[in-house]
């Protein structure tokens, strides 16, 4: 059990707490200021190759911890209801979850962006950008020692590959995927994000983002913080891993589905309401007082359980072949038509 790292603590608790509903395995181990710190994949549900999968990652920027904190405290929750929620197991025989909750645990330990090596693994993946990205904000390999470092060029880090691995093993395959990557440290409002990060153009699964925000905001028309969009419309970048995996499944896995997002949690928000935060280079990141931690915790308890629903149900919303351009055109309204 690892001390170094609360939060990794918290994880290898859960593992050896629920062993009858969780499916753990060390992916590796980081050394950092000699530590060993493991990185784990977490599976719950049924893994049967012709039902759908939701994936859930966070710790990819080691600065932003609350996206750790979040997803653990709703497994934690999912857990503790496998005990005694008749509906939720029946749910987990329809669907499979894949959890990587701290992927850069190195960044975690030292509360930094980059991984231990200086590589901002949002920024390491094999794409460029197209037209105009700003310099270093789009990723930089002129030194790790400026932020947005992209690392090296022909190999990637060892936290990308994991989860690029991750991703094509155990959610491209399926029929029907949905990933959410938990960051922070964007803006007032909480945003949910689709590709592309590289350009502008949009995404061959518009119709599907389209039809799943809009069965959010119907079932939860309370939960109107959040935004949804592409990252594009605020920058793009280099090196998106998402990206890069949702063109790996066009090419290998056609005929899937697969909707890769990132929820962008708006930490200036919480900077606004306590202001000594500026004074923090943590608190540009993460709510730092208790009362506002305990608040985040739980104000996305609800998107999981959706996400997880939404999954095990997607053949009830997912738009068919005759109701795919209207939600096509609705998107391209929306999001594109400066384009």
């Amino acid at each position: 059990m690892s001390n170094a790292l609360p939060e990794l603590s918290q994880l290898e608790q859960l593992i050896s707490r629920y062993p009858n509903w969780v499916r753990a395995s060390p992916l590796a181990h980081i050394s950092v200021a000699r530590q060993s710190l493991a990185i784990w994949r977490l599976e719950l549900g049924n893994p049967a190759p012709h039902l759908p999968v939701l994936g859930l990652f966070a710790g990819v920027h080691g600065m932003e911890k609350i996206g750790s904190q979040v997803l653990l405290a709703w497994l934690e929750s999912l857990l503790i209801r496998c005990q005694w929620d008749d509906s939720l197991l029946q749910l987990l025989d329809n669907v499979r979850l894949v959890c990587i909750p701290l992927l850069n645990v190195g960044g975690l330990y030292l509360q930094q962006r980059a991984n231990p090596n200086g590589v901002d693994l949002m920024r390491n993946a094999p794409v460029n950008a197209q037209g105009f990205t700003a310099w270093p904000l789009g990723g930089q390999r002129l030194s790790k020692h400026l932020p947005w470092y992209r690392g090296n060029p022909s190999q990637l880090e060892i936290e990308s590959q994991l989860l690029i691995n991750t991703v094509q093993q155990q959610l491209l395959p399926h029929p029907f995927a949905l990933a959410m990557d938990c960051h922070s440290g964007f803006g007032l409002r909480d945003r949910i994000w689709f590709p592309y990060a590289a350009h502008k153009r949009p995404p061959y699964h518009l119709a599907e983002a389209v039809a799943l925000r809009e069965i959010f905001n119907k079932t939860y028309p309370n939960h109107d913080f959040y935004l949804m969009e592409p990252q594009s419309l605020n920058y793009t970048t280099h090196g998106d891993l998402w990206d890069y995996l949702y063109d790996q499944q066009r090419s290998q896995y056609p005929a899937h589905v697969f909707l890769p997002f990132t929820l962008e949690m708006g930490s200036w928000l919480w900077v606004k309401k306590n202001p000594r935060q500026l004074f923090s280079w943590f608190g540009h990141f993460n709510p730092i007082l208790p009362h506002r931690l305990t608040r985040v915790l739980r104000r996305h308890l609800t998107l999981f359980d959706f996400l997880l629903r939404a999954t095990a149900s997607y053949q009830r919303w997912l738009p068919d072949s005759t109701q795919r351009e209207p939600y096509q055109q609705a998107g391209l309204m929306r999001w594109y038509q400066s384009n």
